[in-house]
């Protein structure tokens, strides 16, 4: 009685735009937040892990602290944790770098 039919013909695609708006909001709002933040995490713990060389200190996802001793090409290294005590450890799995030795220089 009191709604006049010019707002009941109102519901076409305007209608439809602001229903899809609140989605399109939480999207950007993961996006930023959620999402980008841990690509560009992932993409620093790459590019850490292809810079790893012998005599690196590193602490390894489970926790040991060692020197890297070798570095094999199939993905792996052989890191010291104690004297004489050598493991070998995936390079995915090591966390973070304690101390970073310089490049050798050419004479």
């Amino acid at each position: 009685m009191f709604v006049s039919p010019a707002y009941a013909q109102d519901a076409g695609a305007a209608g439809a735009f602001v229903s899809l708006l609140p989605l399109v909001l939480i999207f950007l709002i993961m996006w930023f937040l959620l999402i980008r933040p841990q690509q560009k995490k992932l993409k620093e713990h790459k590019n850490m892990v292809d810079a790893l060389r012998r005599g690196d200190q590193v602490v390894t996802q489970g926790g040991l602290i060692g020197k890297i001793v070798k570095v094999k090409e199939d993905g792996e290294l052989e890191v010291e944790i104690a004297q004489g005590v050598k493991v070998r450890v995936l390079r995915h799995t090591i966390q973070t770098v304690m101390s970073k030795t310089e490049p050798a220089t050419e004479a």
